[in-house]
């Protein structure tokens, strides 16, 4: 006797509202992409550790000297610290940094044999790593939707969207977790992202341009 399928849960009013909006994200910004440049896992690990506190395009003007003095986690081990403060001295807070680079990579060389690890308890043992860059590796680099990475634009449209209302990232990510398709979990701060930065800026959103202008609760603010 085949088994009942329970119906599909309605959404509420409020996701209704989110998965509309990010239909519409889809298409506006069929384009968007992770904005660290990359080739490998372990480039894009190391690009996200030195994001912090750092803008996109300051990094991508560091990695390529980066990588190409220390391509592999073995190489980068090896550097001494002092190398890789002067190869990143300009991403900021870089001694911190740069110790943190060093050990990632030497427990990658451990306890990896050299290869990024594809999950996120063993990612956020590395030096640098937390869930933010946990959830940015894995699912760039590996499709792998582990969780909603939430930066400033995430934090900032998804309160002027009125699905969130807390600053904190770690509630924000586990409150849009409940209310996003999992599917979506990897591209949404992709499209947040690309509006964030051609729209909805933070000193001055340019509402009378915004295709979600008839839905958004904060329009103007």
């Amino acid at each position: 006797m085949a088994s009942k399928q329970s119906p599909a849960k309605k959404p509420s009013a409020k996701q209704a509202g989110i998965l509309a909006t990010i239909e519409l994200l889809k298409r506006y910004y069929p384009d968007a992409y992770c904005a660290l440049n990359y080739t490998n896992p372990f480039e894009l690990l190391v690009a996200t550790i030195l994001s912090a506190q750092c803008t996109d395009e300051r990094v991508n003007m560091v990695t390529p000297a980066l990588f190409k003095k220390y391509p592999t986690p073995k190489a980068m081990a090896k550097a001494p610290v002092e190398s890789l403060e002067e190869l990143i001295r300009s991403t900021g807070f870089y001694k911190n940094k740069a110790k943190n680079l060093k050990a990632c990579a030497t427990t990658l060389v451990e306890k990896h044999h050299g290869e990024v690890p594809q999950n996120l308890e063993a990612l956020v043992e590395l030096g640098g790593v937390g869930r933010k860059t946990a959830n940015v590796v894995l699912g760039n680099a590996f499709n792998i939707p582990s969780g909603i990475v939430v930066d400033t634009h995430v934090t900032r449209l998804a309160n002027r969207l009125g699905w969130v209302k807390t600053d904190n990232a770690v509630m924000i990510e586990r409150q849009l977790s409940k209310l996003v398709p999992v599917e979506d979990w990897i591209m949404l701060p992709h499209w947040l992202i690309s509006h964030g930065r051609a729209v909805c800026k933070a000193r001055k959103p340019a509402c009378s341009h915004c295709f979600l202008e008839e839905t958004c609760p904060k329009k103007g603010v």
